[in-house]
Order: C-alpha cells, then structure tokens, then sequence
C-alpha cells in the first residue's frame, strides 16, 4: 500500500490535536469528556484518511450516495453536537460567575454595614 501526502501529513496532526487535548486535562483547562470528544473527532479524521474505503459503511448507511457527501453531512452533524456542548457549557458558566458575582457583592455590603442581616437586628 502506497500511502500519499495527505495520508502521512493527517494522521500525525490528528495525533498532535489529540496529545494537546489530554494534555490539557491535568491542568484542568479540559474535562476528561471534552478530550474524549477531541479523540474521537480527531481519530476519525485520521482513520479516515489512511483508510478512505471505510467511508463506503457511511454511505450505505446513510443512503448518500457520494463518498464526500456523506463524510460532509456526518461531520456537520458532529460539528453541531460539539457546537450545542459548547452553548450548554457557556450557559452553565455564566450560571456559576453570576452566583459568585452575587455572593461577593452581599459579602461586600455586610462588610461596609450597609446590609443588615436578620443576625445583626
């Protein structure tokens, strides 16, 4: 088997985007379940392109006829869920800023007196 550019060049960024993802985990800038997501992505991308005939299941599977067609639709539709994981976390972020924004502000107007709590009547 004579393996071209792009099937040489791929893979080895594939493993570079996965080594930096689970590098990140330790230091807590990525969950265990966003390196995963990064894995299988990128892992895809690369089998994919030492393996281009593996792409023949998904067309059958999804009843698209062309080859490219097929991995286009089925990386978009990747693409989204990691779109709407990102969304969700964005939205649970703000959540948690705002609850400490909150509590640091109420902390804030107990120091300087001008809050009275039900301890200091």
């Amino acid at each position: 088997m004579e393996f071209t550019a792009y099937q040489v060049v791929t893979p080895l960024i594939s493993f570079i985007a996965i080594a930096y993802a689970w590098s990140l985990v330790p230091r807590q800038r990525k969950t265990i379940w966003e390196a995963a997501l990064w894995t299988l992505f990128w892992g895809a991308i690369a089998y994919i392109a030492l393996y281009p005939q593996s792409i023949d299941y998904l067309t059958a599977v999804t009843g698209i006829e062309k080859r490219e067609n097929a991995v286009m639709v089925t990386f978009l539709g990747i693409l989204s869920f990691i779109v709407f994981y990102l969304i969700i976390r964005m939205e649970e972020m703000e959540q948690r800023h705002t609850k400490i924004i909150r509590k640091l502000a109420l902390r804030d107007l107990e120091k300087n007196g001008k809050l009275k709590t039900d301890n200091g009547k």
